[in-house]
């Protein structure tokens, strides 16, 4: 199976479309790629929000030991936007790549070629191929929702987050916006309550998108918004507790490079900060584990 190109927005405060590879790891040898431990490889950087879920999700399956891990800088340091060391990678998969060398990829080392580029493919093959010893994270009853989750942490979330912040649009557009986010958080405040899990008792794919989004809401979007409505969004307290909850457990907090983001995002951005950039929601340094995801270059 070949890796195909396809555009794909990636999240971030560039709304350009990337291309991006697209192939799938098969359940046998017929599907030409198939899960073999080793034989693949990921390239992350934490400090972008995709790569970041897919590092948690590798760690809540506990695959160390079987796919391997290369960390790459939190600012890519292409003339692009990419990494020069993914060039070669991108070169090999798709002649003349139209668009940066970026993350995350998943390689294939027996072919020396990009399998994905695209995130959600790589968060389900690691659960549905490379799962089994740790939680459920794609079990069938929960796709559905997991799916719709998906969809309102990036529509009502991510974009209304950036359509608040954004300078130069009107304040009617802005306004509209941020209660477009306020109405999604309240939402998902009442689904966490008196709930360890977002979708209920058990941890899945969709508690890994919330993390990340409510992540990215507190370090990078709050940048752009001002002081009273980041206290509106601070004000639900049960969702963020949930965040802090998470963050506590080394699956999620040992990912947490906050410097990393910080400079990912004054290197990407050309937005102008306002007054809530001071006012911090959670204290990520305190709620997360020190640490970092296991590397190897080998």
């Amino acid at each position: 199976m070949s890796a195909t190109s396809v555009p794909s927005a990636r999240s971030g405060m560039s709304p350009t479309a990337e291309p991006s590879l697209r192939g799938r790891i098969g359940g046998d040898a017929r599907s030409g790629h198939y899960a073999v431990p080793h034989r693949y490889r990921l390239y992350l950087s934490p400090s972008c929000p995709h790569c970041l879920g897919i590092a948690v999700t590798h760690s809540l399956l506990d695959l160390d030991d079987t796919l391997p891990v290369t960390l790459l800088p939190a600012v890519p340091d292409g003339p692009d936007g990419g990494y020069t060391a993914l060039r070669p990678l991108y070169e090999a998969s798709s002649h003349q790549h139209p668009g940066p060398a970026a993350a995350p990829v998943l390689s294939d080392g027996w072919t020396g070629r990009i399998v994905s580029t695209h995130a959600p493919d790589i968060l389900r093959d690691l659960a549905g191929r490379f799962g089994g010893h740790g939680p459920a994270l794609y079990a069938p009853q929960d796709r559905e929702d997991i799916e719709a989750l998906g969809r309102l942490c990036e529509r009502d979330i991510h974009e209304a987050a950036q359509q608040a912040g954004r300078y130069g649009v009107d304040s009617a557009a802005r306004a509209a916006a941020l209660d477009t986010l306020l109405r999604a958080l309240s939402s998902l405040e009442r689904r966490v309550a008196g709930r360890d899990h977002v979708l209920g008792g058990e941890l899945t794919a969709a508690d890994v998108q919330l993390w990340v989004t409510l992540v990215q809401l507190d370090t990078v979007h709050r940048w752009h918004l001002d002081a009273e409505a980041v206290h509106r969004i601070a004000g639900h307290r049960q969702l963020w507790a949930y965040a802090r909850r998470l963050a506590a457990l080394p699956a999620f907090g040992a990912h947490l490079d906050l410097d990393g983001i910080a400079r990912r995002h004054h290197a990407r951005c050309r937005g102008q900060e306002a007054a809530g950039a001071a006012v911090q929601i959670v204290d990520w340094t305190s709620a997360h584990t020190p640490g970092r995801i296991a590397s190897s270059s080998r």
